[in-house]
Parts: C-alpha cells; structure tokens; sequence
C-alpha cells in the first residue's frame, strides 16, 4: 500500500502545472502527466495526453493573465490515487474574470505521482 501524499506535495505538482516553463516543456509534462490522462476542459473541450501537450508547448510564455487559486482539498480515493479539488480565477488585463472549479486526480506509479485526470468546471 502506498501512502497518501499530504495535500502540500500534491498542490505543489498541480501548481507547477500552472507555469509557463512547466507547460511548454515536454518532458517535464511527460513526468507529470500519466499515460492515459484525459482532461475536460472549462470549455466542454476533451483532450488526451498527446493533445494537451502539444497545445501546452505552443502557449505563450506570459499573456497578461493573473492566474489565483484557493480552497484546496485532498481525498484519498484508493490506495495510490488521491483527488485534488479547488478553486481558480483567472483574471486579464481587460478586466474579464473566471472562476473555475476544478479536480485533479493524481495516481501513485510505483516512483511518483502523476496527474491521470483534470476537469474545470466555469462557476456561475
């Protein structure tokens, strides 16, 4: 049996998804995102690993985007997978805002932790 991360191991992998050097760099996306990983999207959209880390690669570095996050949580859903949730509100330099919720789930493969699933969902 595996032992459940702490909720700051998991938030610091989640968030270092949030970074520009992270996202356009291939094999630290490869380390973080399991194989088989599927995401849906805020807008609807579903992408798989591939996908995802190709358009992660070509996003800009900086777009004048304020990216905040809050009220994490972490439950253990089997002996090596836990689930992440919270909360995130994108702001821009035109003044629109969006707050998404979010989950992760994250899944132990024997070495490390990766990210198999993710979904935002745009709160009203």
């Amino acid at each position: 049996m595996t032992s459940i991360p702490s909720l700051e191991e998991i938030q610091s992998l989640e968030e270092a998804l949030h970074q520009p050097d992270t996202r356009r760099c291939r094999r630290t996306l490869e380390i973080l995102l399991a194989d088989g990983f599927m995401e849906i999207g805020a807008s609807g959209s579903v992408y798989d690993r591939t996908t995802i880390m190709e358009l992660l690669e070509r996003e800009p570095g900086t777009d004048g985007n304020n990216v905040e996050t809050a009220n994490y949580a972490l439950k253990p859903i089997s002996s090596d997978a836990v689930l992440l949730t919270y909360e995130t509100r994108r702001s821009t330099p035109n003044g629109s805002v969006q707050c998404v919720l979010r989950s992760s789930i994250w899944k132990y493969d024997g070495c490390k932790w990766q990210m198999l699933f993710h979904q935002g969902t745009v709160k009203p």
